[in-house]
């Protein structure tokens, strides 16, 4: 069995691409003095990752990023997905299959450093798994029965069964009087949306076909279920700080900035 990779070995690519519906140019808004996406790089660069690397759509995005000295590289411009994106960038940057590679999406310029390192960190530990992301307890039954929450549900290894948009799982004796006003315990786990990889599963995750449950979920990952991987999951200690989809969400994390 090949060792676990060191922690130190691991990148950060980071998808961005210009279009966006909610957020014209959304990689270059300007948040406390600096591009969202190098914002976003910024923060990346405390995790300890040996290198951090924008994998852009567009040249505005790779001057923005070369004019704040963070590393940056031009994929096409068609890729259906974000995980199309970055296979592309690890063959770009030439990483062989056993290297780790953690996927921090361009709209999160809050990230914490630590969740980042984690999420690389559960990786290395587990060389039965593909892919690695992270989870925190939810708090509120609003969100345990919020489809745009998504909920993951881990066996005691803390690998990854299912993610749903449903509540899961199922309450039995807190549901059956119809909407519950506590939640159970353990408390269900919320999906954080940070991917560790090997790079060489990145490269293939493409090409694997979709799975009906991605389809019906609109969730990427079950697709690694699907075809017999395994994901490993490190649950945080808190909710991971608010990304940017909408101007709204801009205005919220520009104000958070201002008060830091």
């Amino acid at each position: 069995m090949t060792p676990p990779a060191q922690t130190s070995a691991f990148s950060v690519l980071i998808p961005a691409r210009m279009a966006s519906s909610r957020l014209p140019d959304k990689p270059l808004a300007e948040i406390a003095g600096l591009p969202m996406v190098v914002r976003v790089a910024r923060q990346a660069q405390l995790s300890g990752a040996r290198q951090v690397v924008v994998a852009a759509d567009n040249p505005r995005i790779l001057s923005a990023c070369e004019a704040h000295d963070v590393s940056a590289l031009l994929t096409r411009s068609d890729h259906p997905s974000g995980s199309d994106r970055l296979a592309e960038a690890c063959e770009q940057l030439g990483l062989n299959d056993e290297e780790l590679v953690v996927n921090v999406q361009g709209d999160e310029p809050l990230v914490d450093p630590e969740l980042i390192g984690a999420v690389a960190m559960q990786l290395a530990l587990r060389p039965d798994c593909v892919m690695s992301t992270a989870a925190h307890a939810i708090e509120r039954v609003e969100d345990f029965l919020n489809p745009n929450v998504v909920k993951v549900v881990l066996d005691r290894r803390q690998v990854a069964l299912y993610f749903s948009r449903a509540p899961i799982a199922w309450w039995r004796d807190g549901m059956s009087s119809g909407r519950p006003t506590s939640l159970p315990s353990p408390a269900p786990l919320r999906h954080i949306g940070v991917y560790g990889y090997r790079a060489g599963f990145l490269r293939r995750f493409p090409a694997l076909e979709p799975a009906p449950l991605e389809l019906t979920e609109s969730l990427e990952q079950l697709r690694t279920l699907w075809h017999g991987e395994r994901i490993a999951v490190h649950v945080a200690a808190h909710a991971a700080a608010p990304g940017v989809d909408t101007p709204a969400d801009l205005e919220r994390v520009r104000s958070l900035l201002r008060k830091s």
